[in-house]
């Protein structure tokens, strides 16, 4: 998000070479083009990050400082699943 950008509240997401500006309340891509992988995974964060998306857009309006969302959304219970690899238990990750 950019300070005092254009309506309608968007936020871009970079891949690569590759960017993609995304409006906020319905996650439509407003211009540009992200590999379909990558905005399959933009769009999943995106929809868990709705509400907070929003308020940063609002905040930046108001020339307030911004904060950072977490790159990626892990689900609350990401240290109870688990996955076996030759034998060793390793945490799943949910952006692979």
């Amino acid at each position: 998000m950019y300070f005092a950008d254009h309506a309608p509240p968007h936020f871009h997401a970079e891949y690569a070479e590759a960017e993609a500006k995304i409006a906020i309340d319905t996650l439509a891509v407003i211009s540009g083009r992200l590999p379909p992988r990558a905005m399959g995974l933009v769009a999943e964060w995106a929809s868990l990050h709705q509400q907070e998306l929003q308020a940063l857009w609002d905040k930046a309006r108001r020339q307030e400082p911004l904060g950072r969302l977490d790159h990626c959304h892990k689900a609350a219970a990401v240290g109870d699943q688990r996955e076996e690899r030759h034998g060793d238990p390793q945490e799943v990750d949910p952006c692979r």
